[in-house]
């Protein structure tokens, strides 16, 4: 009980990160954004996700209120996406989070190959 008072929107807040925060949700936003409008096979390509993780994924977003699918009864079938007035209040967050990946990649590589070699000089011994 201690513990809720510190933060009573904790698990709240917990459940909203863990949606958007995962790295599906945040490409399909960027797509989004960078795009507009795009099919389920657009997609798909765009993103090289399986069928049942966009599905998944799409669907998880919607529930959220940050994108929107129209359906259009044509043959075949036709379905789009595209961001909710407050999906498009995320891209700005998302695409600093983005930029901020591309910008230190190679910091992160280095990182990574030091931990790595560090690591096996660990086992090794």
């Amino acid at each position: 009980m201690k513990d809720q008072a510190k933060c009573p929107d904790c698990k709240r807040i917990n459940e909203v990160l863990s949606r958007v925060g995962d790295r599906w949700s945040v490409l399909v936003v960027i797509s989004l954004a960078q795009y507009g409008v795009m099919r389920f096979n657009e997609l798909k390509r765009h993103l090289g996700i399986s069928q049942r993780m966009l599905s998944l994924t799409l669907r998880e977003l919607e529930r959220d209120g940050l994108v929107n699918r129209t359906y259009h009864p044509t043959i075949p079938p036709k379905v789009e996406y595209e961001l909710t007035p407050l999906g498009e209040s995320f891209k700005e967050p998302v695409k600093a989070i983005g930029l901020w990946a591309l910008d230190n990649l190679p910091l992160i590589d280095e990182a990574r190959l030091r931990f790595d070699e560090d690591k096996e000089l660990q086992d090794s011994a």
